[in-house]
């Protein structure tokens, strides 16, 4: 009986905070914004530089072969303000201090922001029912897509909440979530395994390309849903959320 009622107190105080974050998206206009710029993007990036309808394939690769990269500074846009708020307002004072644990008021600013990004994605899905419409596509496939594009913001979701835990410059959290995002995406690039399968062992190429947001996000968009690529996003997310919590548990203990 006590466990459950700790179980159920914890869950309480993470749906507490997570309700708090949620709402506050919608109570200014970052996520008018945000949604705004996101969908632009990805129709501009789609339709125009992809060439959707010029391949003349029923698939929403061109769709799924930006995210990547339009994850890479829309999604720190969004964790930037995670901690680095709460610290520039002064309310992290006030947060710490309710019969709340860290990791409870971590992981639910993390659900929350990760959520939203979900309904970013959700917001998508009539590129589905497009192809759909123009032809017969691996619905397979799409699903995997959406579910590693899904996964992939929850890994930049997870380092970008890191980094705001450290800082209480938003600029500086947001600069450093891109440029932490942007090394983890550039461990699959071909250009970068090349560089060192020239010289370094086959062992050390595969341990870089498997600490690679792209390696794993490329398998999972090719319809190959591989418990080692969703234990590999839910595992990078956990050990940033704990090194996040770390750090918010050394600025309470100031």
């Amino acid at each position: 009986m006590a466990t459950k009622v700790r179980t159920g107190s914890a869950l309480a105080g993470t749906l507490a905070v997570f309700r708090r974050e949620f709402a506050g998206y919608f109570a200014t206009p970052v996520a008018a914004v945000f949604l705004v710029v996101f969908l632009l993007l990805c129709g501009v990036l789609t339709f125009n530089q992809a060439g959707f309808y010029e391949r003349g394939q029923a698939d929403l690769l061109p769709f799924f072969t930006w995210h990547p990269w339009l994850y890479l500074f829309l999604v720190p846009a969004l964790a930037m303000r995670l901690w680095s708020e709460e610290r520039r307002q002064g309310t992290i004072e006030l947060l710490l201090t309710l019969p709340l644990a860290t990791w409870q008021a971590t992981l639910g600013k993390f659900l929350a922001a990760w959520c939203f990004a979900g309904l970013a994605l959700a917001l998508t899905l009539p590129y589905w029912i497009t192809v759909s419409w123009l032809g017969s596509p691996d619905h397979g496939v799409i699903a995997a897509s959406y579910l590693g594009s899904f996964l992939l913001a929850g890994g930049y979701l997870a380092i970008g909440a890191f980094v705001s835990a450290l800082t209480k410059n938003q600029v500086i959290a947001f600069v450093l979530s891109v440029l932490a995002c942007f090394l983890l995406v550039l461990a699959g690039y071909p250009t970068v395994l090349e560089f060192f399968g020239a010289w370094a062992p086959d062992a050390l190429v595969e341990a870089v390309r498997s600490l690679s947001f792209l390696t794993h996000f490329e398998a999972l968009s090719r319809g190959v849903v591989d418990a080692r690529g969703i234990v590999f996003f839910l595992s990078a997310m956990a050990c940033f959320l704990i090194a996040g919590t770390a750090a918010v548990e050394l600025e309470k203990a100031r």
